[in-house]
Parts: structure tokens; sequence; C-alpha cells
């Protein structure tokens, strides 16, 4: 059940899992396609369908197992976590072993999927990287970053000492000083 005082919220599963078969049964297609485009033998554009089509069924699928196990998985635990694409992963990758025909080509794909899809959703579930906040502004959350992470220059000062671009107050008197002092020059003062 929930947990933490929060509620889930049942989802359609047959909606999932037609959306699922439509969106990767049309990457499939696309797939598909390239396949009997790259051909030796012309084929015709009925290629796509009659030599390559099977490529568009396991796509189809695959993504309608995955979409609609893991929306039941949800809603049968009634919980929204890394377990649910684990189970979609499995079942779908277990679709795409059923093509070779053998358990442990369905046992392979299903666990590899499985533990991909995991993967992917343990750590975010985005190829951008971990999603912000979408309340809060862009430059705002930079600025925030940045006085979180800001030294103070004197901590800086002290550990690395003055030159290469790191000034304390005061640095160019002290810099004039130096250099009469060892070389007897003298260095105007900038005037601002």
């Amino acid at each position: 059940m929930a947990t933490d005082g929060d509620t889930y919220v049942a989802k359609d599963a047959v909606a999932a899992g037609t959306t699922g078969v439509l969106t990767v049964g049309g990457a499939g297609l696309v797939i598909s396609a390239i396949q009997n485009t790259l051909t030796k033998q012309n084929v015709g554009a009925w290629g796509i369908f009659t030599r390559t089509g099977g490529t568009i069924a396991v796509f189809a699928a695959m993504g309608g197992t995955y979409e609609f196990v893991s929306t039941a998985s949800a809603n049968l635990r009634e919980k929204n976590d890394t377990w649910n694409p684990t189970v979609g992963g499995f079942f779908a990758g277990s679709v795409m072993g059923l093509k070779f025909r053998t358990m442990p080509a369905v046992l392979g794909y299903g666990s590899g999927l499985a533990v991909l899809m995991a993967a992917y959703h343990y750590t975010g579930g985005s190829l951008r990287g971990y999603k912000q906040d979408p309340t809060m502004d862009e430059f705002e959350r930079k600025e925030e970053l940045r006085r979180n992470r800001r030294r103070p220059i004197q901590e800086t000062i002290d550990e690395l000492g003055e030159g290469r671009g790191i000034k304390a107050p005061g640095y160019d008197e002290r810099r004039r000083e130096r250099i009469r002092q060892r070389y007897g020059i003298e260095v105007p003062s900038k005037s601002t």
C-alpha cells in the first residue's frame, strides 16, 4: 500500500498498452523501412510489411507489453517504484526472446531488458541527467548552487596564495612594492 501519506492514483493499463503499441510500433515501422531500403534485392515498397514486417510486430508487441505490464504492476502493488519497470522490462524482453523459440533466449532477453529498465528507472529515467525541480527558475537554481559552493576569497588566498589571477585587496600596492625592492623599478600605479 502507499506509504508516507502518499496516495497512489491508479492508471489505465489498457490505454497505456495501446499507447505503447502505437508508439513503439511506429518506431518499428521506421526501422522496418530502413531494413527494407538496405536489402540487396529490390522488393518494392510493400517489402516493409512482407519482408521485414516481423520487426514491426516485435517492436509493437514489446512496447505494448512493457507499458501494460508496468502499469498493471503499479496498479496491483499501488506503488510507483523501480520494480514496475523491472517487471515490464522482463515481459517485454521475453516477447523479444520468443522470436528465437528457445527458453534460454526468452529468459535471457527478459532478464537483460529487466536489468536495463530497472537501472534506467533507478537512475532517474532520463538520458540527460537528473530531473530538476520544474517549479524553480533555471537562473535562481544556478544562483543557489553558486551561493552554496562559493568559498570566501580570503580562504582561497590562504590556501593558494596570490597570483595566477587570484588577487586579494591591496594586491597592486604589494606587487609594486615587491618589484621596487627586488629590481629597483618603479611601477606606476593604475589610475581608476
